[in-house]
């Protein structure tokens, strides 16, 4: 028989682990609030240093190019000219991870509006 004391230990870890692993995804109108009108500066991991602003119309605007953002589902998709790019997106305050086929391609920060003047 297990001891009373172990068993609750055994289930508090067993919670505190699976909440860790837990992954709250943003809806579409927690992604349009957070980052509509609003610049992301982050990394991808496969691309590098990115600061790109998301007009609420769906234009991103970045450091000498433009593209087309929509809010979908739990995510966004992105589209540069060639074929759109969607990703799960978790917000955490300005906090952003971008996520794809169950794996974080990319962090960013959301800041206020267009400080670049893009």
């Amino acid at each position: 028989m297990i001891p009373r004391s172990c068993l609750t230990l055994s289930l508090f870890l067993a919670v505190i682990a699976g909440a860790g692993q837990a992954e709250t995804l943003a809806t579409t109108d927690q992604i349009n609030a957070a980052i509509a009108g609003n610049t992301v500066q982050g990394s991808m991991s496969a691309s590098g240093a990115y600061t790109e602003f998301y007009a609420k119309d769906g234009t991103i605007k970045g450091d000498g190019y433009t593209g087309k953002w929509m809010a979908e589902g739990e995510g966004m998709c992105f589209f540069y000219g060639e074929n759109w790019d969607c990703w799960d997106v978790r917000l955490d305050g300005t906090s952003v991870t971008w996520v794809q086929d169950g794996k974080d391609g990319g962090t960013g920060t959301i800041v206020a509006g267009n400080p670049n003047n893009f």
